[in-house]
């Protein structure tokens, strides 16, 4: 029987890299995904697993915050909702992570690198064609590269299409997003058989620990059932605006159309009164009465300004 335990439940993700005996997973992960030049070899988690945290509050941001053995500052984050300004929201944390491990009078060299990472059940781009993009302070035109700084990665998984026949030559990244996207459709013993390696070995136990023990699994699922209402409010509200948006459309069409209307029609009158004017003046000064689809061509002002050099010559001949 299949495990039924996504991993991108942000729930089971911070009980599977957010606990200190599984720091092999965390550490494995986040070699995967920043590749640096030196391997992370331990962290410290700063904001360790705790139910109570979700008991008493069951929408909080459930991210992971650890520092390596040199003092770098990591946070990552399952991210299940995309919503406008999240891309903010993503950018604001990490600037808001690096100013706040300076207290007031520090050194600025004291302040250590942070990278945050948010992994996005979903896609975020929809232009884009990666997976995984990296954000550095960069100058646009030399190249030149701030770093040890400050650094953003989001990896999309509504993005990613890798198949079960491909991860014997994929990536550790790829292993570990494959299994962030299908591990629930596995049995046990089969998902431990198709990832061999140490660290995600011990994060696929977390998750079968979780669908074997009740109280995890009560706050997975409720966990789950906050998600869907999350999801279901914003969709409705998303719903209700695209309703209220054809509703507006719609009056302000109406409204607009007899406006234009009117004004088109009061136009028209106009028109027609200057061309009977014009040809009666052409009759009485015995001059060649133009047709009515002659003067059709002419738009309102020149029709007036005819009007008037008619009425003008009528006006010296009566004098004269």
């Amino acid at each position: 029987m299949p495990l039924g335990i996504r991993p991108t439940n942000d729930f089971a993700f911070k009980k599977t890299f957010g606990t200190a005996e599984n720091r092999v997973a965390l550490i494995s992960l986040l070699n995967a995904i920043l590749d640096p030049a030196s391997p992370i070899i331990e962290v410290t988690l700063q904001n360790p697993y705790n139910l109570q945290d979700y008991e008493d509050d069951k929408l909080s941001i459930l991210d992971v915050k650890a520092v390596d053995q040199s003092g770098a500052i990591y946070d990552i984050e399952m991210q299940l909702t995309i919503f406008e300004g999240l891309v903010q929201r993503i950018v604001f944390y990490g600037c808001e992570l690096y100013a706040g491990q300076l207290k007031e009078g520090d050194d600025y060299t004291k302040a250590h690198p942070v990278f945050s990472i948010c992994l996005v059940d979903g896609i975020l781009w929809k232009d884009a064609t990666k997976v995984h993009h990296a954000f550095r302070l960069t100058d646009a035109e030399s190249g030149r590269v701030l770093k040890e700084t400050l650094e953003i990665h989001t990896l999309e998984l509504g993005r990613y299409n890798l198949r079960e026949a491909d991860l014997n030559t994929a990536s550790m990244l790829d292993c570990w997003l494959f299994w962030f996207l299908h591990a629930h459709e596995y049995e046990a013993a089969a998902l431990l058989k198709l990832f061999p390696q140490q660290a995600i070995r011990q994060a696929t136990q977390t998750i079968v620990n979780i669908a074997q023990v009740t109280e995890d699994k009560a706050m997975y699922d409720a966990r789950e059932k906050a998600i869907r209402d999350q999801q279901w409010a914003m969709n409705a509200s998303h719903r209700e605006g695209v309703r209220e948006g054809e509703i507006k459309g719609k009056i302000e069409g109406k409204i607009e159309g007899k406006i234009e209307g009117k004004i088109e029609g009061e136009i028209e009158g106009e028109i027609k009164g200057e061309i009977k004017l014009i040809r009666t003046l052409q009759a009485i000064l015995r001059t060649p009465v133009s047709e009515e689809q002659e003067l059709r061509a002419l738009d309102l002002a020149k029709l007036e300004s005819l009007t008037t050099n008619l009425q003008d010559r009528l006006r010296n001949r009566t004098s004269s």
